[in-house]
């Protein structure tokens, strides 16, 4: 997802580009890894961390969603037929060599793009739009401070790719159970905190604790995304025990009880 905000307004967005499923991993019963192809992805290799895509997902009875003409006005879609539900996620990886792009979905139950990922086969189509998004922290800073759940997974492997050998990340993930636990790797000096929730509510509640406990220096960057609602209260948190804004990037993936949250939301309202 993005991790800045949006400036000026007139960009033409390129329309959607249809991509193939090439490979299918599940990576854990709720994380699903799709590996997409089957068009020129060469631009995700320059994209930022923690980047975002659209991805357009098919509706009911079509082999691969309907794509809308690009005009000067903007995405003109077809008239009497269904539009594809879109989603935003940020992809894991690019792979130069196979020209391929990894998206992995959590499997969260109902939902299109749960729904879709925990059926998807090679030879599924499905569209992405993107890459978006410019990435405003320091990656120089020497100490991180990095927050997240389940959703943040593929943003936080993004993010910890990026860390040279001499910076240190402090990592906490906030996830249903030990099942849902992967590898996190990192040149970093890298320390990973998994904190399991005791049921199917307190969102936020393991990675709340976690900021209350925070060492708190001037060389720390912060970097936080989890359900929107729990993402503000650790704000406000950090905020109140002397994190700097310009220090502190916070963003809400998804929210309780909401279809499709927006993609921008960076929790300072």
């Amino acid at each position: 997802m993005d991790d800045s905000p949006r400036r000026g307004g007139g960009r033409r967005r390129p329309a959607p580009q249809l991509v193939e499923v090439v490979r299918v991993d599940r990576i854990t019963p709720r994380l699903v890894s799709v590996h997409l192809g089957g068009a020129d992805l060469s631009r995700f290799q320059a994209a930022a961390p923690t980047s975002h895509i659209k991805v357009f997902l098919p509706a009911p009875g079509q082999d691969a969603p309907v794509m809308p003409t690009v005009t000067p006005e903007g995405r003109v879609w077809p008239e009497g037929v269904a539009r594809p539900a879109m989603r935003t996620y940020t992809p894991r990886a690019y792979d130069a060599v196979a020209g391929t792009l990894e998206v992995q979905f959590v499997l969260h139950g109902k939902g299109p793009a749960s729904e879709w990922a925990g059926r998807a086969k090679p030879g599924d189509r499905i569209a992405l739009g993107g890459p978006g998004g410019r990435f405003v922290a320091d990656l120089d800073a020497p100490r991180w401070w990095i927050a997240g759940d389940e959703s943040a997974l593929p943003a936080i492997g993004c993010l910890l790719d990026t860390l040279p050998a001499s910076a240190s990340a402090h990592v906490h993930v906030e996830a249903a159970g030990p099942a849902d636990e992967i590898p996190l790797l990192s040149k970093a000096d890298l320390t990973v905190a998994w904190r399991h929730r005791p049921g199917a509510d307190g969102f936020g509640d393991g990675l709340h604790a976690a900021a209350e406990r925070a060492p708190i220096t001037g060389a720390t960057q912060f970097w936080v995304a989890c359900e929107a609602s729990a993402m503000r209260r650790i704000r406000r948190t950090l905020l109140a025990r002397g994190v700097a804004p310009s220090a502190l990037i916070t963003r809400g993936y998804w929210r309780l009880g909401a279809a499709d949250h927006p993609d921008h939301d960076y929790g300072d309202d």
